[in-house]
């Protein structure tokens, strides 16, 4: 039998943890048909904020040791969600010069919301004049971008002025910004639709008069988005399109490493990398000496990648090492695989467009998702790939993604303190997997000096993913500069390179989110330093009571292990790297 955390009848924090999850559902489809309007911040902003008062009513001496953790990762998640939301207000306000319909489109979403009775005659009048904005815009916008390309002319004889009217230009966006704003463009041709959607046909007089308007308006929205994208960003779903992002700084980067619990500054993170990627390249030049080719580690590196398999034989090859993966960490007592999680994992392959983002393999809640080259690819991609994804780099990354990794701690996630979920952070949840790549290492789960260059490419990536991300939102690195890092210092074929750096800064996700593998795997290998090292618990005793607590920040982890005191404003304390191995 696994283990499971069984909650006692009444908690308090679970109680308003639940509650509140339930709100901010209940908040999120209320307002599904918007897509952050000015009225759908906030309220949103509000909900935050009276959970902020509610929870300063809660008697924090009375709380188990348990229920403060909740209470702290509750405070935390509600200072992160407000400073979160500022953002969103911000790049709002930020685009709000090339968005001109966007106040229309969200009045009349907002007023569906509110159950407003509906004006045919009326909303028609506003949607009316919008198709003529967003085109005048554009138009404008394409007479800059000729305008900049001409070469300068030497000064005209003066003629007498012409009255001209009185306009304020329009910012020219940069390529990132005309980015941002073709997908705000695309949410707001959405939310239009799925206004109009539904009234037609429902609505007495509404097609008679909104139809006209309303497809006039879908029709500028759509090809302006497309200018925006195209002849302003020039992302045209190419291999060559720009690598486009926006420079946090470094005072966001401790802010959001405070709400991470990392007690570190950026500097101190890059450094603590540079000195892990330095011990990487060691055993790189071990490994490759092992294969006879000197200490010429990126040699051994072109040697392993060429151990591909053929095509038809990747998802054979996933499931073989899959297997192996489980067998090592059952016949050692490494952590219990209750038999549903070893059973219920499959695999898809990724498209070709797929790979653009996500070149080599994931895991997406079941599935282990697995890159190789697909017939539709160029010939010289197709080889990158399959190179990018040969046999001794899936050694390393299936047990990553699978069992004991990714699989097996979501699938604990879903059946101990489910509610925890909430306050997932990569620092745990990849930070896991990657402990597992560091624990398989030293328990010698890496037979040939092909599979150690494997697992060493993989470390060091993650090494090199903390150096340039954090580099870049410091803007003491360029995005070409981060390709380069990743093909000339780690290895990397340019194709997965590319399609890495445009995942790390485009903004989808935390800044800090790479940064969260290596360094939460490092904190983890600290606690079990604690915990196994000094004999406080055994090793499966300690992966199993990890795999309970939820995907938290690993410092309270921590904390629910030793049973150590916190303050209801704790904040991060714990110096978890210790140089020296």
């Amino acid at each position: 039998m696994f283990p499971l955390w069984h909650p006692a009848q009444a908690d308090p924090m679970r109680d308003r943890i639940e509650d509140f999850q339930a709100d901010a559902d209940l908040l999120g489809r209320h307002w599904a048909i918007s897509g952050d309007s000015e009225a759908e911040l906030a309220r949103e902003r509000k909900l935050f904020e009276d959970w902020q008062a509610r929870l300063k009513e809660v008697d924090f001496a009375a709380l188990s040791a348990d229920q403060r953790i909740d209470y702290v990762l509750f405070r935390n998640e509600l200072e992160s969600s407000l400073a979160g939301l500022g953002k969103r207000e911000e790049a709002r306000r930020e685009l709000s010069a090339w968005l001109p319909a966007r106040s229309a489109i969200d009045a009349l979403a907002d007023a569906r919301v509110r159950g407003e009775p509906l004006v045919p005659e009326k909303a028609a009048g506003s949607l009316a004049p919008l198709a003529e904005q967003i085109t005048k815009l554009q138009e404008q916008l394409k007479a800059t971008k000729e305008a900049e390309k001409q070469p300068q002319k030497a000064p005209e004889k003066k003629e007498p002025p012409v009255e001209k009217p009185d306009t304020t230009p329009v910012p020219m966006p940069s390529p990132y910004d005309a980015l941002r704003s073709a997908g705000a463009t695309e949410e707001l041709a959405g939310s239009l639709k799925r206004w109009f959607e539904n009234y037609d046909g429902f609505t007495p007089e509404f097609g008679w008069w909104v139809k006209q308007p309303y497809e006039e308006t879908a029709k500028a929205l759509a090809d302006y988005a497309k200018f925006l994208r195209e002849e302003i960003a020039g992302v045209k779903g190419k291999e060559e399109d720009p690598l486009l992002g926006k420079v946090i700084g470094a005072e966001e980067l401790q802010r959001q490493l405070r709400f991470e619990f990392i007690p570190y500054t950026p500097a101190e993170l890059i450094a603590v990398a540079e000195r892990e990627f330095s011990w990487c390249e060691e055993e790189m030049k071990a490994a490759a000496r092992e294969m006879g080719v000197g200490d010429d580690w990126k040699k051994a590196l072109a040697r392993t990648k060429l151990h591909y398999v053929k095509p038809g034989e990747q998802e054979k090859v996933a499931r073989e090492e899959g297997r192996e993966a489980i067998d090592f960490v059952k016949s050692r007592q490494l952590v219990t695989v209750p038999p549903d999680c070893e059973e219920w994992w499959g695999t898809r392959m990724l498209s070709s467009g797929e790979q653009k983002h996500t070149p080599y393999a994931a895991y997406a809640g079941h599935d282990m998702l697995i890159a190789y080259a697909s017939d539709g690819m160029k010939h010289a991609d197709k080889l990158m790939t399959m190179r990018g994804n040969s046999r001794p780099f899936m050694h390393n990354v299936v047990p990553h993604e699978l069992i004991p990794g990714h699989h097996l701690q979501n699938f604990m996630a879903a059946r101990n303190r489910p509610y925890r979920r909430m306050f997932s952070t990569p620092f745990f949840v990849e930070g896991w997997a990657l402990y597992w790549e560091m624990r398989l290492w030293d328990l010698g789960y890496h037979d040939t000096p092909e599979e150690k260059i494997g697992a060493l490419f993989w470390r060091m990536h993650r090494c090199a993913r903390i150096i340039i991300t954090l580099k870049f939102h410091l803007g003491e690195m360029e995005p070409d500069g981060m390709v380069k890092f990743l093909t000339d210092r780690v290895g990397h074929e340019s194709f997965g390179a590319k399609s890495e750096v445009r995942r790390y800064i485009k903004g989808d996700y935390s800044p800090l989110y790479q940064a969260g593998y290596m360094l939460g795997g490092l904190q983890l290998r600290a606690l079990h330093g604690e915990r196994v090292g000094e004999g406080k618990m055994s090793e499966k005793q300690f992966h199993d009571t990890v795999l309970t607590l939820g995907p938290i920040p690993v410092e309270l982890v921590r904390a629910s292990l030793a049973g150590s005191e916190l303050e209801p404003g704790q904040t991060a304390q714990w110096k978890f790297d210790a140089p020296g191995r």
